[in-house]
Parts: C-alpha cells; structure tokens; sequence
C-alpha cells in the first residue's frame, strides 16, 4: 500500500486538476479520500494512503516529480506457444520499490510474452509519471530488437516492438539492457507465480 508523503492540500488540488472527485473523509482523522480507475486515495496530516490493485493512475496524478525508473520485466510461456504469463518490478532510481506483478495473458510464444512484459511495464512507468526509465529484461531477442539491431520477420512480433517503440517515445531519456536471468530474477518469479493464480 503506497505511502506518499505530501501536502494533502496540493494533492488535493492535483486530483481535482486531473478531474477526479474528491469527497471528504470517513473519520476524523481522514482529511478527503478520491477514487479512481480502481484505486482510492485516503488523505491524512502530512500523507496519501493509495490502496488498490491498480494505484498507478493515482499515484502519478499525487507525485510531484517524475524522476527515473529501473523497469525489470520478463514473459513466460509454457508450452512455446502456450499459456503465457508476464511478470514486472519497476524501481525507483533511489531503489524502493514502486510496484511488481505478474499476470497470465493467455496463450502465446515466449517472445511475444516478453514483449507483452514489455509493453505491460512501460505502460505502468508512464501513468506513475516517471521521466526516463531503465529498462532490463533476460530476453536477448527483445531487447536487440527494441533497440534496432536485430530485425524480425514475425509480423506479431514487429507490431509489439512498434508499441514498444512508441511508449519509450513518452519518456526524456530511456535505455534498454540485456541481463542475466539471475539479475531478472524477481519479474521472473513474479510471471511464473502468475501461473498459479486463479
């Protein structure tokens, strides 16, 4: 449950900016409270309590800078085509954690999860507001190809990398690196526990 620490007052005006309703609390330590695409504010002295599965839209709306992002994402597929899943862990350039997941997204190969992953993670770094990201990824294939070296013959795969391609545009500076599994190692596990999710 994120923690933003700030005048509630300015978030406040933030949110009403970006047109979100705001209505006053529920107790008396509760200052106002909003909510939106899936996530509700809760503001108290000094602080934003942001609960929800999808905080992301909220969160960038109350950050007052955007700041860098290390962004690590990796695709699983088992079966290659098969039921696929995907996995992401962005990070701030400070080291904390902003927010992880995994989720299944039905059946594919194993590059197209990896670029699934990909466009998942980017998509997110966006609505949180970050400026410039970092992204890592274990998936050779992607990550040369993203950056222009590699060419692809499959059309599917062509389309993500466009997207991919487009979402980087949103940000003032990015990189994409190649790293070993073990350095990918918590979006791995997070795709690979998204197969066991109901």
């Amino acid at each position: 449950m994120p923690v933003i620490e700030c005048d509630e007052g300015a978030a406040r005006q933030r949110l009403e900016a970006a047109g979100v309703d705001v209505e006053p609390g529920n107790t008396d330590h509760e200052r106002w409270r909003a909510s939106h695409a899936g996530a509700t504010a809760v503001a108290y002295d000094e602080k934003v309590v942001v609960q929800g599965s999808d905080a992301g839209r909220l969160i960038a709306v109350l950050r007052d800078e955007g700041g860098r992002a290390h962004v690590y994402v990796d695709g699983a597929s088992r079966g290659n085509p098969g039921p696929a899943a995907i996995g992401w862990v962005i990070v701030t350039g400070e080291g904390g954690i902003v927010t992880e997941g995994g989720k299944r997204i039905g059946r594919a190969t194993n590059n197209h999860a990896e670029y699934a992953a990909l466009i998942q993670a980017l998509e997110i770094a966006e609505e949180y507001g970050f400026d410039s990201v970092e992204v890592r990824s274990d998936s050779e294939l992607a990550v040369r190809q993203v950056r222009g070296e590699w060419d692809t013959n499959d059309p599917d795969l062509r389309e993500q990398r466009v997207r991919v391609r487009e979402l980087l545009t949103v940000f003032s500076t990015w990189s994409i690196e190649h790293v070993p599994r073990e350095i990918n190692e918590r979006a791995d596990r997070l795709a690979n526990e998204a197969f066991e999710d109901d």
